[in-house]
């Protein structure tokens, strides 16, 4: 199915009025929205030098697709700066990708979120916080690119609550669920870096999100005792699967990290193996299924897996470790995957700046 055409509307004069019109077409979040007039869409597309009528995303359950028009006439609603876009714009086409699996990840009941992660110096360019109260309200980068994801998702795919999401419970996330990882006091090659990016580029990481677990930790001292916190978390009997995790590291436990030495590696490495539950505990939870057990320890089994155990995911790689938030407070977190097995895979995508002649 080709991109729906564009239609202009004929709204009320008066603003207030204007963003009532927005609610009766039921184009919102339950957040008034923007209304996206001619000149605002106009000038959210002069930061992609391609064609409006440009495809980025296909939806394969409903057939619909994502235009670059589509795209930034929700961005206009969502509160979005036009340098903002490309930000939009490379998430969907990231998770345009079969691995991220588009439909389940946004219908399923497990009532996951897409969490963008922005990395590289285009985040500190559009004023992106990787700081303080950095899943928290109060910037506009993070709060209304993430939420530019969410309208799109309602308003172009028609992914409606209680219709074709299907949430359990949903998620605060499917609000806005966008962060920056921070550079600064960084150890750690930055995730665009990590993922072989040529200097310079930065990208946006995409994540099947599910609900957000605070890890507070005040008196480690050591990145065993650190990570031991944060792994515990991990596996809970609640949620570990052989999903894929993000783990988004405090300043103050990244600092005992990297003083100890410690590189990415060896941190997933060790979350991989101190993320873990037994068998026994985890079919006297009912959570238990052989097929799983199989694909962790059959011949493509990880030299880390343990005997008797089911592990976070399928190898260390499969934990995303980076830096976030305030210098201030033991707080760090672990966001799980959405589904029980790997419905979703992560995906990343270099960010094209505006052409510098539309600016």
């Amino acid at each position: 199915m080709a991109a729906l055409k564009p239609k202009i509307h004929d709204v009320p004069d008066d603003l207030l009025a204007a963003i009532d019109w927005c609610y009766e077409q039921g184009w919102t979040d339950g957040l008034p929205v923007v209304p996206p007039v001619v000149e605002r869409v106009d000038a959210m597309l002069k930061a992609d030098a391609r064609p409006p009528e440009t495809v980025i995303a296909h939806h394969p359950a409903t057939g619909l697709d994502l235009s670059l028009h589509a795209a930034a006439v929700n961005a206009v609603m969502a509160g979005c700066q036009s340098s903002y876009f490309p930000v939009v714009v490379a998430a969907f086409e990231a998770m345009d990708r079969p691995d991220f699996n588009f439909h389940g990840s946004t219908a399923s009941t497990g009532g996951s979120a897409p969490l963008l992660i922005v990395s590289g110096a285009y985040a500190d360019e559009i004023g992106m916080n990787a700081d303080v109260n950095l899943f928290g309200p109060g910037n506009r980068a993070n709060g209304t690119i993430g939420r530019a994801v969410r309208l799109i998702l309602r308003n172009v795919f028609q992914m409606l609550p209680g219709i074709s999401d299907k949430s359990t419970q949903g998620n605060p996330g499917k609000y806005s669920f966008c962060i920056a990882e921070r550079a600064r006091g960084n150890p750690w090659p930055l995730l665009c870096e990590a993922q072989g990016y040529p200097a310079g580029t930065s990208s946006v990481t995409c994540f099947a999100g599910g609900g957000f677990f605070n890890v507070e930790n005040h008196g480690g001292n050591t990145p065993e005792e650190v990570l031991t916190s944060v792994a515990d978390s991990m596996a809970n009997l609640g949620c570990i699967t052989l999903g894929q995790a993000v783990v988004v590291l405090a300043p103050e436990h990244m600092k005992v990290i990297a003083t100890a030495g410690w590189s990415r590696e060896k941190v997933q490495d060790y979350l991989f193996v101190a993320a873990k539950r037994s068998v026994d505990g985890m079919k006297s939870a009912g959570k238990y299924r052989d097929r799983e057990y199989d694909s962790q320890h059959g011949e493509q089994r990880h030299a880390l897996t343990v005997d008797g155990f089911m592990h976070r995911g399928l190898q260390p790689s499969d934990i995303l470790v980076t830096m976030g938030g305030g210098d201030a407070g033991g707080h760090s977190c672990f966001i799980p995957s959405w589904s029980r097995g790997r419905g979703s895979i992560f995906q990343h995508r270099a960010i094209t700046p505006p052409p510098v002649n539309k600016q």
